[in-house]
């Protein structure tokens, strides 16, 4: 499991970097104009600190997998991160628009490709938890 955590830990750093590009992207500074300054700094903060605790999940990763894996309590908190991407994932289908991507091509690529990671993450996560649940409690 430790190999899929480290993959977990580069995918979200790649993640958290891919942040960098929205404001960009997302023409923000033409689109977030129309909002009133405290929405505006909210999307530029929140997003700030999104990444930031997306890249320190991936840090999380890479270097304590052991920790992850084979402690109980990196065990619970592999747990904690399977629900927190696997609500991620339900809000994926069900609180985005499909008409942000459908009949799109790139759009749906994207929908696809964080679809398929939102899916990834959960999985590996949840099977941490649940793989090693016999392990002997300290």
């Amino acid at each position: 499991m430790q190999l899929y955590i480290k993959i977990s830990g580069i995918i979200l750093i790649l993640l958290a970097i891919i942040h960098i590009i929205f404001p960009k992207r997302f023409n923000w500074k033409n689109e977030l104009i129309h909002l009133s300054l405290m929405n505006r700094q909210l999307m530029v903060v929140h997003t700030f600190f999104i990444a930031l605790i997306v890249f320190m999940m991936g840090i999380l990763n890479l270097f304590y997998s052991d920790e992850l894996v084979n402690n109980q309590f990196g065990r619970v908190i592999s747990l904690g991160l399977g629900i927190f991407w696997l609500i991620r994932l339900v809000f994926q289908f069900f609180v985005y628009s499909k008409e942000l991507w459908k009949g799109k091509r790139f759009e749906t690529n994207m929908h696809i490709i964080f679809s398929i990671t939102w899916i990834y993450l959960t999985t590996v996560y949840i099977l941490t938890y649940f793989e090693f649940n016999d392990l002997p409690t300290p």
